[in-house]
This record gives C-alpha cells, sequence and structure tokens, in this order.
C-alpha cells in the first residue's frame, strides 16, 4: 500500500485494546498538561480578544455541545477545536516531539475532544484517538525532515498537525480506511502554516495549530459525508511530503507503525518558549547552583545551537537581543538567557520582565552561535555553553533538555505545573478538573463529561 493508504488504516483500524497501556496513558498525561496551558491562555494571551471578536462578528461564536477550556461557555466543533488549538499553543507551553521539531498536543487534541463531545464517544476511545493522531503527525514530521520542511518557511505543527488532527477525529467520527484516505486528501489541501511570524512577533503560530486542528477536524467530516478526497495525498506525486520539503523521506512515516509508538517520544516543556531555548536554560540554571553565579557576574554567554535552532531563536541576534512581544520573548535565546539568570527560573509570569533594562544588559551579554556538533545527531535541541564570569570560564553541554522523555515529568510535577498554570484562572476549580481528568480514561461518555 502507499504511505497514505498504510497511514489511514492504522488510524482506522488500531484497536484500542490493543495498544500497550503505557501509550494511552502517556497521552493522558499529555491531554492533562496541555488543558493547563488552554485554560490560562483563554483568560491571558493578548491574542484571544481579538480571536473572540473575529468570531463574533463572523457570526461563528454560536453555542454548541463542544467544551472550551477557560472559557464558561460552549461552542459548535469546529469553532471548539479552533479555540481549544489556539488556546493551546499561545503560551509555547506546550509538548514537543523532537524528532519531528512539532508540538503534537495543541494540533491533535483539541479535533479528537470536539469529536469525541460530538459523538459521546468514551474515555478510553478519546485516548486512542489521540494516539493515532500523534502516531500520524510525529511520522510527518519525521518524513518531511524538519530542517528541509523548515528551509522552505513552513510551520510543521501546523502542517502535518493537520494530519494528526484528522486521523484522530476522524477515527472517533467512525471512518473506515477508505474514507480515512478521503480526509487525508481533503487535509492535504488544507495544509498550511508560515514561518514568517518571527518577523514581527506575530500571532499567526498561535492561531495556524488552532486552524489546523479545526481543518481537521473539517477533513474528516467531510469525509465521513461522503467527500471524496485526492488519493495518494501525503506521498503522491504532488502529495504533501513533495510539495512541503525538499528532502522528504516517505518510508520514515511507516517505520514500525504499530510497534515504535512515537508517542511515548514527546517530551513536556519546563519553561514557556521554543524548544530550541530549553537545553541552554537548564544549563545556565545548573551553572547557577553549582557555582553560584549570579546575573551581576556575567562577563559573556555563548550560546551553541543546532542551525535549526539559530532560525528560531538566534537571528538575527540584535534584534532578538531587543524582545519586545510575548512572541518575541518565546523565540529570543538572549531573553531566555536573561531571565533565567535574573530570576532563577523561567515561567509564565516572567514574560512580565519584557523591555527591562537590567534584562536587556544581560541579552546584550548573549551571543548565539551555531554549533556544528550538535547537528547529525538524533535529537535537533541540545545545546552548548560557554560562560564567562568572574575571572573564570565554564563550558557545559546539553544533550537534550529536561522533560524529553528520558526525563519526562512525575505525575506530580505535571500536576504543579497545571496548578501554577490554572489556579490563577479557575481559583477553586482547579482541584475538580484535575479529578475530572485523571478518571478521563474510565469515562462511559464524553458528553457533558467536562460539566
Amino acid at each position: 500500500m502507499s504511505v497514505t493508504c498504510t497511514l489511514a488504516t492504522f488510524a482506522a483500524e488500531t484497536k484500542a485494546e490493543s495498544l500497550p497501556p503505557e501509550v494511552p496513558s502517556r497521552a493522558l498525561a499529555l491531554t492533562t498538561d496541555l488543558i493547563g496551558s488552554m485554560i490560562r491562555a483563554a483568560n491571558e494571551a493578548d491574542s484571544t480578544p481579538s480571536v473572540l471578536k473575529m468570531l463574533a462578528r463572523l457570526g461563528l461564536d454560536a453555542p454548541g455541545e463542544c467544551t472550551v477550556f477557560g472559557l464558561s461557555r460552549r461552542y459548535t466543533p469546529a469553532t471548539a477545536a479552533l479555540l481549544n488549538g489556539t488556546f493551546g499553543h499561545s503560551l509555547d507551553f506546550d509538548d514537543t516531539h523532537s524528532d519531528s521539531s512539532l508540538h503534537p498536543s495543541a494540533a491533535v487534541v483539541p479535533a479528537a475532544l470536539a469529536a469525541a463531545e460530538m459523538t459521546g464517544a468514551s474515555g478510553a476511545d478519546l485516548l486512542a484517538a489521540i494516539v493515532v493522531g500523534f502516531e500520524v503527525c510525529c511520522r510527518l514530521g519525521n518524513a518531511l525532515d524538519p530542517t528541509a520542511h523548515y528551509a522552505r518557511g513552513f510551520h510543521p505543527t501546523a502542517t502535518a498537525g493537520n494530519f494528526g488532527a484528522a486521523a484522530a477525529a476522524g477515527r472517533l467520527l467512525g471512518l473506515g480506511a477508505d474514507r480515512m484516505c478521503s480526509a487525508f486528501g481533503v487535509a492535504a489541501s488544507q495544509a498550511s502554516g508560515s514561518l514568517q511570524f518571527l518577523v514581527n512577533g506575530a500571532w499567526n503560530k498561535r492561531y495556524q495549530v488552532g486552524e489546523a486542528s479545526m481543518k481537521g477536524l473539517i477533513a474528516a467530516t467531510l469525509a465521513l459525508e461522503g467527500f471524496t478526497g485526492s488519493a495518494e495525498a501525503i506521498d503522491g506525486k504532488h502529495g504533501f511530503l513533495k510539495g512541503y520539503s525538499d528532502g522528504a523521506d516517505p518510508a520514515k512515516a511507516v517505520a514500525g507503525l504499530g510497534e515504535v509508538w512515537e508517542t511515548m517520544n514527546i517530551g513536556v516543556k519546563p519553561y514557556p518558549a521554543c524548544r530550541y531555548t530549553h537545553a541552554a536554560v537548564d544549563g545556565l540554571l545548573a551553572l547557577k547552583r553549582e557555582h553560584g553565579l549570579a546575573a551581576a557576574h556575567i562577563d559573556s554567554i555563548t550560546v551553541g545551537l543546532h542551525r535549526n535552532g539559530i532560525t528560531l531563536v538566534g537571528a538575527p541576534l540584535d534584534e532578538k537581543r531587543r524582545a519586545r512581544s510575548i512572541v518575541d520573548g518565546q523565540f529570543s535565546m538572549p531573553f531566555a538567557a536573561a531571565v533565567a539568570l535574573t530570576r532563577d527560573r523561567f515561567g509564565w509570569d516572567d514574560y512580565e520582565l519584557l523591555g527591562k533594562p537590567e534584562i536587556d544588559a544581560l541579552a546584550d551579554k548573549v551571543d548565539v552561535i551555531r554549533d556544528e556538533s550538535l547537528e547529525g545527531l538524533r535529537h535537533p535541541f541540545g545545546a552548548t555553553l560557554k560562560v564567562r564570569a568572574t575571572g573564570r570560564e565554564y563550558d557545559l553541554r546539553i544533550a537534550d533538555p529536561s522533560g524529553e522523555p528520558e526525563t519526562f515529568p512525575t505525575s506530580a510535577a505535571l500536576i504543579e505545573k497545571f496548578r501554577a498554570l490554572t489556579g490563577p484562572c479557575l481559583n477553586a476549580g482547579t482541584e475538580p478538573m484535575l479529578a475530572r481528568l485523571a478518571a478521563l480514561g474510565g469515562a462511559e461518555s464524553l458528553k457533558g463529561y467536562f460539566g
């Protein structure tokens, strides 16, 4: 079979009971982590008001049956997927699949949740659908070759995420393999997402991931209603892989399918910023703890990154040193380094430091260079550090940032992150929400499950 049909058959026909138990369990942990970000962003992200006003002006905010986390009312399925996806990605605090350099949950989970509430699916069915969505988008991200995809100016979370959303929603809508192929055919025409947001700290990145989730749900629903989508949409002559990458390897999309679970290779972010900043932040915090360094002691910092990291968080360096918007800060290695050294942490509330003179002064001491020793490795998110302080030089190499599968957070750590994000918004509602999420896998029906 073609890659398209192989993935469609997998998404439609994989039995929930055949999944290794740790896989849906990991999907639940990742879903819980994402919902924490949704709730905070619904209330505090600077882009949220304009998205809600757009929906109202266009008459797209009609009441419906689907939950939007962080808001006090329900929406129609497509709008719920759009909002939950946009909110889930707005803080840049959502999970990352290192090999494909994309954020699977923000695209996949909202489409799956909307489809589950539409159909009254069980919690176990929801988690199985999320797993197949993760597998599809992560594998497509691998096949695209993230470096080649970035070089073309695409944002893989939005492009490949569209297919993952279609797979998850299609499964819950009961699509067979043939209909799932049609859903992928529609998804191929919808795949979009540009890196141009980096130029001016634009909000496109958040919205295009929410849009990918909504479009995946639309693609699956069109297929359900008999719409014929293009065949061989992923690996055909004019298919997704050839159209969106100069270095695609279709075999990577199906290698070990059903045996190797990419879901278990998804990591959780400890900091609300681009994943390419995290290893260096980990290293700076470790040096501070070990050597008692203070921000005032720093003479210079040189951060070495993979070339993808330079594209996203290191260039142009003068602009990265003067982050003024939240998006600027989310994609600035100098800002992340300055915050970590100043606050001994980097959390969502630390964006209040944007534009502070002491942060700018420290950011001026941060250089970001391409380190070729970080390329050709399995994961692109490592960093090297050279810190000069108090007449001494400290060198450190961080192979992977914290939160990767090998250092996946404990349940207690994930709950602590959830509480920190949602407490200011939900107040006493945080613990009941945690209880609902903990019991999600045993829910008989998702209709009305979240209140």
